[in-house]
Formats: structure tokens, C-alpha cells, sequence
């Protein structure tokens, strides 16, 4: 996949020197040029009002935010939210829980509470480039385990076991995974965690995706409750369809939401209490919430399953969970100067593999709209019959 074998920051003339994140690099270009978004992540938006009406609320509960004082509110976020937040999982104690701006900034002080120069960690790619590029910036000697198709892009568990070693600080993975939406169930997560308290290795595991399952309620296991060094991420953009809250959180053993306090005095003080208000209403409001994102992606999913089926140029493993999938295009040029063309061409935008390393495939994001799905999905079929199989 191109992510190679252990890498150091240390010979980087810039002390603190850190990869370009191509993804976000990519949609920042794109995403407002484009007429049928297929990279979207995020299970198509709702606005406040739609959210009230889910929570059985109207547009009279808005008064309660007048007499609300503009300060910075709780540091750790609000005691309310962070409830809510616990009941997500089976173990989490409201003291161990840390709200954040986004998962991105959970993932950001995770990563500088732990890491060290020098330290050893394991990132499972692909994945969100956070996971491997801040710790390369810090010094820390990074080596990657590749997921495979043949795999179902799935962690090789004896690979993994090759790779630990006595002094591995950390091991990172996302699940459900990101980009292609395999999904670790609890056996592995317990082997994976087996693993890692052989040698005293936390385990950051980014779920932002988590609740957007295929199957049952959509709830995979969370890292937390498999293992006592488990760190997992999280916020209310993905599954619960609030990105522009802004609001994530970490749930941590105590020894590391201690450290995360002390990096997020630097950075962040608190989320906004407005942010904080509506994330709480969202998550104790759950049900509903999940129900909208599980038909969205699951209707959605049968939708690209059936394209991806009767387009010769494309194959995939079909996801499991999550609202993306890498699909693979059998075509004679990078994937960039594609999704370009395509995006140009048609109004198209998609996400090209190189973005995560993985060439030859592009990311196609399926829980958006399910009409701008099929419109897209149509176009991007009548470019690659014109393009490529006159």
C-alpha cells in the first residue's frame, strides 16, 4: 500500500515537521466545487430543528438557551453531556470522559499525551492519516500493518503479533475502519488486546464511525470495554449526522485523561456550551438519532452494492459498517488525475486512494443523500463507459 516500513521524524531538519494531510487537502479543494458529493463522510446533516423534533422538542425549547451565560462553561465539558456520552458504553465512569473539539482534536491530544520521541507505535492502515502522521511529527518510531482486500481489509493478527515488541507504547487502529468499512468484532478486539497487555501497549481506537453497523443495532464494540488500557475517540459528526457541532470526546484510563488535561489547557479550554447544549439533547436522544444514520447507510449501501455489481471497471469489499467504501477501478490512469477529470467533467467528486496510499481505488462516501447518491453513481457509470470502454 505504499505506507513502507518504520519511519522516524528524527532526520527531519524541522524539529516539528508533520506530514500534509491529504484527505482534508483534498476535500478543502473540492467539496464546495462539486454537484454530487460522493466523498461525504458524514451521514447526511441535520439541522437544529430536525434534531429538536427527534428529541420531542419544538421550536419553544430554543428560549431555554436565552438565559444561558456566555462564559466557558465546565472545562472538561458539561456534566449533563458527559452522562450522556457514558451511556454509550458499559464501563465509563464520567471522570474518565474528556470533551473535545471534534474527534480530530481527540485524536490530536491523545497523541501528544502519549507519544514521545523515540517511543514505539504500531498504526493499522490505511486510516485516518492523524494516526500516523502526528506521531512520526513527535519522533516516535512508527511502523505500519497493512490491511489487505484478501483480507477483508481486516488486522493480520500473527503480523501484528510480529510487530509488538517489549517497549511498543501504543497501537492505533479506527473501527470502524476508515476508509473501507471492515469492522473488528469483539473476538479479534480481544486478541488485538491480548496482544498489546502482553508488553503494557495502550490501544487508541478511533470510533467515530461507531453506530453505523450493518447488522443489529449497529453498535460494534467499543475498545473500553474490551480492554483496561483501551483509549477510544469519538464525537457527534458521523453516525449522529452533527459535524458542525464540533463536539468529541476521549474516554481514557485515568492516568491518561490526566495527561490529556494538562495538553488540552493549550489548546482548547472548553467547547462552546451552545455546542455542548445540543450534543447533549443529541445523545440522549440516541435512538432515534442511530435509527435515521442505520436506514440512510443501510439503504444507501444497497444502492452502491447494485452499482457495484453491474460496473465491469469496478470491485470492492463490500463494508460492513462505516459510510465509505474503497472501491477498486480497473482504468490505466492514477485515480487522481480521475477523480479530477471526473469532478471537472461531471460535477462528481470522489476521494482518490492516494489520499490513504491505496492506488488504484477511490473512496466513495454512501450516506449522504440517497438521491445525490444515485445521481452520482449514474454520471460516474456514463463517464467510465465513455472514458474507458469505447
Amino acid at each position: 500500500m505504499g505506507y513502507g516500513h518504520a519511519t522516524s521524524s528524527s532526520s527531519r531538519s524541522a524539529p516539528m515537521y508533520i506530514e500534509p494531510f491529504k484527505v482534508e487537502i483534498w476535500m478543502n479543494e473540492w467539496e464546495t466545487r462539486c454537484t454530487y458529493n460522493l466523498a461525504e463522510t458524514c451521514v447526511a446533516s441535520i439541522t437544529i430543528e430536525e434534531l429538536l423534533q427527534m428529541a420531542g422538542r419544538n421550536n419553544a425549547d430554543l428560549s431555554e438557551l436565552l438565559s444561558m451565560k456566555m462564559t466557558y462553561g465546565a472545562i472538561e465539558g458539561s456534566d449533563r453531556l458527559r452522562e450522556a456520552i457514558a451511556t454509550l458504553y458499559h464501563d465509563a465512569a464520567r471522570d474518565r470522559i474528556t470533551v473535545t473539539h471534534g474527534t480530530i482534536a481527540a485524536n490530536m491530544l491523545v497523541h501528544k499525551s502519549l507519544v514521545s520521541r523515540g517511543d514505539h507505535v504500531i498504526s493499522v492502515v490505511p486510516t485516518y492519516q492523524q494516526h500516523h502522521s502526528i506521531p512520526e511529527s513527535i519522533g516516535a518510531e512508527v511502523q505500519t500493518l497493512d490491511l489487505e482486500a484478501e483480507n477483508g481489509f481486516l488486522p493480520d493478527i500473527e503480523r501484528l503479533r510480529e510487530l509488538v515488541r517489549d517497549d511498543t507504547k501504543l497501537i492505533v487502529l479506527t473501527n470502524p475502519n476508515n476508509p473501507t468499512g471492515a469492522l473488528i468484532e469483539r473476538p479479534m478486539l480481544e486478541d488485538i488486546a491480548e496482544i498489546a497487555r502482553r508488553v503494557g501497549a495502550y490501544i487508541l481506537c478511533d470510533e467515530v464511525y461507531r453506530g453505523t453497523g450493518q447488522s443489529g443495532d449497529g453498535m460494534s464494540p467499543s475498545i473500553v470495554d474490551v480492554y483496561e488500557k483501551g483509549i477510544a475517540t469519538a464525537s457527534v459528526s458521523k453516525a449522529f449526522s452533527l459535524a458542525g457541532l464540533r463536539v468529541g470526546w476521549i474516554v481514557a484510563p485515568a492516568e491518561v485523561t490526566e495527561q490529556v488535561l494538562l495538553h488540552r489547557d493549550h489548546d482548547t479550554i472548553s467547547v462552546g456550551m451552545i455546542n455542548d447544549h445540543f450534543a447533549a439533547i443529541a445523545l440522549e436522544n440516541r435512538a432515534n438519532l442511530l435509527q435515521r444514520s442505520r436506514d440512510i447507510t443501510r439503504g444507501n449501501l444497497a444502492v452502491l452494492d447494485a452499482w457495484v455489481e453491474a460496473e465491469p471497471l469496478a470491485s470492492w469489499v463490500r463494508p460492513r459498517a462505516g459510510t465509505t467504501a474503497m472501491i477498486r477501478l480497473d482504468i490505466p490512469i492514477p485515480t487522481r488525475e480521475f477523480c479530477v477529470d471526473l469532478v471537472q467533467q461531471t460535477g462528481v467528486m470522489l476521494t482518490p486512494g492516494d489520499a490513504f496510499d491505496m492506488e488504484g481505488y477511490v473512496r466513495v462516501g454512501f450516506a449522504n443523500d440517497p438521491e445525490v447518491l444515485r445521481a452520482g453513481l449514474r454520471k460516474l457509470g456514463q463517464y467510465l463507459s465513455h472514458r474507458f470502454q469505447q
